[in-house]
């Protein structure tokens, strides 16, 4: 039984709209990540790396080829938001 033409309208503006919705989202994600792909799978290590490239250079995918941190880096820890224990 053939399909009749009246339904390729509708999915092809369902199938459009999807299109356009997902090919958005991944150029929101691209962008927002410093025209960098999106990393998957991310571990301990690689998150703290991000949080101290975040830190240096004010953005997660940002990397200094500088030897020595900038001044800024040794007042912005995250350790400064614990208080100490009184032994």
């Amino acid at each position: 039984m053939p399909v009749p033409f009246e339904a390729l309208i509708p999915f092809g503006l369902m199938a459009g709209l999807i299109t356009v919705s997902a090919s958005g989202l991944s150029m929101v994600k691209y962008y927002a990540n410093d025209r960098k792909p999106h990393r998957y799978g991310l571990d301990n290590w690689e998150k703290q790396m991000m949080e101290r490239d975040r830190r240096m250079t004010g953005s997660l995918r940002g990397q200094l080829a500088e030897p020595t941190a900038p001044a800024a880096f040794a007042t912005n820890s995250v350790w400064y938001l614990e208080t100490p224990r009184s032994k």
